[in-house]
C-alpha cells in the first residue's frame, strides 16, 4: 500500500512545530533561562539550537524520509539489529503520553476553573488538597484511590487524541494542527500585549531578558541549554521520523527543519514573555520580590499563574485564555506522540490505521488511569524524571554514534537534504553530529546517571526508584529488544 503523505507543506510545518510546541515550552523554559543568566542565557540556548536543534533535525527529517517508516524501521533498514533502539524510542513516546495526558486533563480542568477562579484565594492548597487530593502517605507505589474529577477531563484528552490519529494524518492530525497552532499563538500574543500594560510587567521582563554574563563560562548553563533544546524539539524519540516519513518525494528537507525549530524557540521566547509579565505583575501586586513568586514546573502552571489570574484585570478572560493556550499546547504534543506509537505499529503489524489507533489508545487510557489517583502526582513526577533524563537523552546519544559513527551515513543524508532543498548545508552539520553533540550530551547523560546513583531523585524511596524510574528504563530496553525479533509484516495497510 501507498504511504500516506501531508496535504501541503504548511500541515507538516503546522504538525511538527504542534509535536515540538508543549507544555514544556510554557513553563520550562522561563524558569530555565531565569535560573541560568538571564538574558546571557540566550547566548549558549541560540548556539545549542544552531549546533544541535537544527542539525539533528535535518538528520531526522532525511532519515524518516529516505526510509519511509517509522522508527523502528527506520533503525531497521540501517542494520536488522539496530531495530530496538527504534522500538526504545517508541516505548519511551508511550510512557510519555500515558502520563501527560494526566497534565493534559489537569489543564482541561482549570480551563473550566477559570471561568470562576474556583481555586479560591489559596490556589496551592486547592491544588494538591482538594484537586489532586495528595494525602499523607501518598508514593508512587501507594497511589490511592480514583479521582473521577480527573479521570474525565483525562478521558476528554484521550478522545480528542484518539479522533486526530484516528482519522489520519492528512484528515486528521494536519486538520488539527492547521486549527491549533495558529489559535495558540494568537492567544499567547493577545496575553503578551496586555501583560505589557500591566504594572510590574516591564520589571518581570527585565528578569528574564537581563544578562548575567558571570554565568556564561558555566558548564552547567551550556549543559542546560542544549538540554532544552533536546527536550523541546521532540526529536530522539520516534516523533519526528514518523511524521517526516509522511512527507511527499519532493520535500524541502533544510527549509522544513530550520522553520519548525526557529518557530518552536520563538515561540518559547514568547511564552517567557508571557510568564515573565504575569510574574512581574504579580510581585508588584504582592510586594514581593520576583525571586520569592516563580517556581518551576506543575507549581508555575497550576499554583503560581492561578494565583497571578486572582491578581489581574478581567480574570474570567485571561484565565480561561491562559489555560485554552496551555491545553491547546499539550494536545498538539500528545497526538505526535500518540502517532508515533501507532505509526510504529502499523509499519510492524501491517493493521489499518483504525485498528492500530484504538488498541494503542484503548491500552494507553487504561494504563493513564494511575496517573489520575491520589498519589498520581508523585508516580508521574518520578516517569517524567527519568524518560527526560536518561530516556529521551540517552536515545538522542545511541542515535547520534549509530548514525554518525557506526552506519556513517551522515554525508549521504547532507546530500539527499541539499539535493530536495532550496538552499544547501555545509560541513557543520556533520560536524556538529560526529563530534559536538554526541559530546555535549556524554557530558549531560552521564552527569545525569551519576547523580541520579549518587544522590536519588527527590525524597523517594529507593524502591519507588528501582521500580518506576531504573526499573521501567530496563524493562523498556528488553521489550524494544523482543519486539524487533518479532516477524514485520511484508506490506503496510495504509487504509481505514
Amino acid at each position: 500500500m501507498q504511504r500516506e503523505q501531508w496535504g501541503s507543506r504548511l500541515g507538516f510545518i503546522l504538525a511538527a512545530v504542534g509535536s515540538a510546541i508543549g507544555l514544556g515550552n510554557i513553563w520550562r523554559f522561563p524558569y530555565m533561562a531565569y535560573e541560568n543568566g538571564g538574558g546571557a542565557f540566550f547566548i549558549p540556548y541560540l548556539f545549542a539550537m544552531l549546533t544541535a536543534g537544527i542539525p539533528f533535525m535535518i538528520m531526522e527529517f532525511s532519515l524518516g524520509h529516505k526510509m519511509r517508516g517509522a522508527a523502528p524501521q527506520v533503525f531497521a533498514r540501517l542494520g536488522r539489529r539496530l531495530e530496538w533502539l527504534g522500538w526504545f524510542q517508541v516505548f519511551v513516546a508511550f510512557a510519555i503520553a500515558v502520563y501527560y495526558v494526566a497534565v493534559i486533563g489537569w489543564s482541561i480542568s482549570y480551563l473550566g476553573f477559570s471561568f470562576t477562579q474556583s481555586w479560591g484565594a489559596d490556589p496551592n492548597a486547592f491544588f494538591f488538597t482538594e484537586y489532586l487530593q495528595l494525602v499523607d502517605g501518598s508514593a508512587p507505589s501507594n497511589l490511592g484511590a480514583l479521582q473521577s474529577h480527573i479521570v474525565v477531563p483525562v478521558v476528554i484528552a484521550w478522545l480528542i487524541t484518539f479522533s486526530a490519529v484516528f482519522t489520519g494524518v492528512k484528515g486528521g492530525i494536519e486538520r488539527a494542527s492547521k486549527i491549533m497552532m495558529p489559535l495558540l499563538f494568537i492567544m499567547v500574543l493577545g496575553l503578551i500585549v496586555r501583560m505589557a500594560f500591566l504594572p510590574g510587567a516591564l520589571d518581570g521582563l527585565n528578569y528574564l531578558f537581563k544578562p548575567d554574563f558571570s554565568k556564561i563560562l558555566d558548564a552547567k548553563v551550556w549543559s542546560a541549554a542544549y538540554g532544552q533544546i533536546f527536550f523541546t524539539l521532540s526529536v530522539g524519540f520516534a516523533i519526528m521520523l514518523a511524521y517526516s516519513s509522511y512527507l511527499p518525494k519532493e520535500s524541502d528537507i533544510n527549509n522544513n527543519a530550520f522553520m519548525t525549530v526557529l518557530i518552536n524557540c520563538g515561540f518559547s521566547i514568547m511564552a517567557g514573555m508571557m510568564i515573565f509579565g504575569i510574574l512581574g505583575y504579580m510581585a508588584h501586586s504582592s510586594g514581593k520580590e520576583i525571586t520569592e513568586v516563580v517556581s518551576a514546573g506543575v507549581g508555575l502552571a497550576f499554583i503560581t499563574i492561578p494565583t497571578a489570574i486572582n491578581l489581574l484585570p478581567a480574570p474570567y478572560i485571561l484565565g480561561p485564555l491562559f489555560f485554552l493556550a496551555l491545553t491547546v499546547a499539550g494536545l498538539s504534543s500528545m497526538i505526535s506522540i500518540v502517532e508515533a506509537v501507532t505509526s510504529a505499529v502499523i509499519d510492524k503489524s501491517g493493521w489499518s490505521r483504525r485498528k492500530a489507533a484504538s488498541i494503542v489508545c484503548g491500552i494507553a487510557l487504561i494504563i493513564s488511569l494511575s496517573f489520575t489517583r491520589n498519589g498520581g502526582l508523585l508516580l508521574l513526577d518520578v516517569v517524567d524524571h527519568f524518560m527526560n533524563n536518561v530516556g529521551i537523552l540517552g536515545s538522542c546519544l545511541a542515535q547520534l554514534l549509530i548514525v554518525g559513527w557506526m552506519v556513517k551515513i551522515l554525508p549521504e543524508l547532507r546530500e539527499r537534504a541539499n539535493n530536495l532543498s532550496e538552499f544547501r548545508i555545509g560541513a557543520w552539520f556533520e560536524f556538529c553530529l560526529r563530534f559536538l553533540s554526541p559530546a555535549l550530551l556524554i557530558i549531560i547523560v552521564g552527569t545525569n546517571l551519576i547523580t541520579l546513583i549518587r544522590d536519588g531523585y527527590g525524597d523517594y524511596s529507593q524502591f519507588d526508584m528501582m521500580t518506576f524510574g531504573w526499573g521501567l528504563i530496563a524493562m523498556m530496553i528488553v521489550m524494544a529488544v523482543i519486539v524487533r525479533k518479532l516477524p514485520t509484516a511484508q506490506t503496510t495497510n495504509e487504509e481505514a
